[in-house]
């Protein structure tokens, strides 16, 4: 993938979004990746979702910081899960791309620079994700500073998603996904774990185009099951994932066959990360 910098003097036109809840001690290390970035989008949204330990009044304080013309705060009445924090910030959002991010994880300095460029110039595509590198929750980094995790070069494989793929795995994190502002998807509500994983299914089974983009763009903090947030719950994470593939067999995008095919492969991959995770706790 050729990358040209697209950046000017004025902002992109991403919005991007922080869902937050009870992240007062670690959300500024996500907004600080965002303001460092070398392509500033032209604002950031940040969700509370009803937060009890003080991070609202943290956000108003990254707010005074950075500026309230850029960083735009919804506070939530009451806790509806991640993906309510998320919608409510996406009707709220302006720009022609949204960019999601969580609370607890970071991007890298020219995440926003490369993906919004690839995006202008395949205006076809209406989602992309990319890769990312695991640190330690108490590593810090200076997100002013190009960091020694990536290494750039011209070039980057980009891959197309296909529904299979995307149905055997999900290729695309939230940390790292840009999307169209306006497509007519929303992440369900009701669903407090998972509700990425069908979204962006939704978005690809009716048609809609979405690629990978081969280059390890975000920082996540903690480990991808068994340590803390909802991820933490393996048994409750399999029965969301299944719950996604029962919606789309009766929202009809999958056949009854298929579906059962998915489920069964699902349990499988579920019982291995089980395995993992007691042997890593046994050590």
């Amino acid at each position: 993938m050729d990358i040209n910098n697209s950046c000017t003097l004025k902002a992109v036109a991403v919005s991007v979004i922080i869902p937050c809840w009870q992240c007062a001690d670690v959300v500024e290390r996500a907004v600080a990746s965002v303001a460092s970035q070398h392509c500033i989008p032209a604002e950031l949204i940040l969700a509370d979702d009803a937060s009890k330990d003080g991070t609202l009044l943290k956000l108003h304080d990254l707010q005074k910081r950075y500026g309230e013309n850029w960083i735009k705060i919804i506070a939530l009445k009451r806790n509806a899960g991640p993906a309510d924090a998320r919608n409510a910030a996406w009707d709220a959002a302006k720009e022609k791309y949204v960019a999601f991010l969580d609370a607890d994880d970071a991007w890298h300095p020219r995440k926003i620079e490369i993906q919004y460029a690839w995006m202008e110039s395949h205006p076809n595509v209406v989602l992309t994700g990319h890769g990312f590198i695991r640190k330690s929750p108490l590593a810090r980094t200076e997100f002013g500073k190009q960091s020694s995790d990536l290494k750039f070069t011209e070039n980057y494989e980009v891959v197309k998603i296909t529904p299979f793929r995307l149905l055997i795995s999900n290729r695309f994190f939230t940390r790292s996904v840009m999307l169209h502002r306006n497509l007519p998807f929303r992440f369900h509500p009701d669903k407090r774990r998972s509700e990425d994983y069908l979204l962006w299914l939704e978005i690809v089974l009716n048609g809609h185009s979405a690629w990978y983009i081969d280059a390890p763009m975000a920082y996540e903090y903690k480990a991808p099951f068994g340590e803390s947030g909802l991820t933490c719950n393996l048994s409750a994470m399999e029965k969301e994932e299944l719950d996604v593939f029962r919606r789309l067999y009766r929202k009809g995008l999958l056949s009854a066959f298929s579906t059962c095919c998915l489920m069964m492969f699902s349990l499988v991959k579920y019982l291995r990360r089980a395995v993992i995770n007691l042997t890593t706790n046994k050590h």
